[in-house]
């Protein structure tokens, strides 16, 4: 009985082989969600606690005259973003060959004997 359910379950993982398109596209989704609930775990939480209850607001520090909770909550976390942006595009992200679409297969160039 153990080893129908193991050829079955064998029978299902050829049935069911992920295209490696899909596989590198959800692999990135996940690390492109990843970063972004980094940023808001850092934005929201500072820029609440920095510059939302201020007793005075004539007092507001500021970072090259801005105020300084803009400049850590919202600057700061934007520019390591596009940092890592940058690095994820060039570095991580995979180029998958998606083969020819049909409205484009008169664009291919003819090999010789084929007419």
């Amino acid at each position: 009985m153990d080893s129908d359910q193991g050829q079955v379950q064998k029978v299902d993982a050829q049935l069911y082989e992920l295209d490696p398109t899909f596989v590198n596209s959800r692999r990135e989704a996940i690390v492109i969600f990843i970063s972004w609930f980094v940023a808001m775990c850092w934005a929201v939480p500072y820029c609440y606690y920095n510059g939302y209850n201020i007793a005075d607001s004539a007092d507001i520090p500021t970072t090259f005259g801005i105020p300084s909770w803009i400049v850590w909550g919202i600057g700061t976390p934007w520019i390591a973003a596009d940092l890592f942006t940058t690095w994820f595009c060039f570095r991580f992200m995979q180029d998958d060959d998606l083969g020819v679409a049909g409205d484009e297969e008169h664009l291919t160039p003819k090999t010789e004997g084929a007419e």
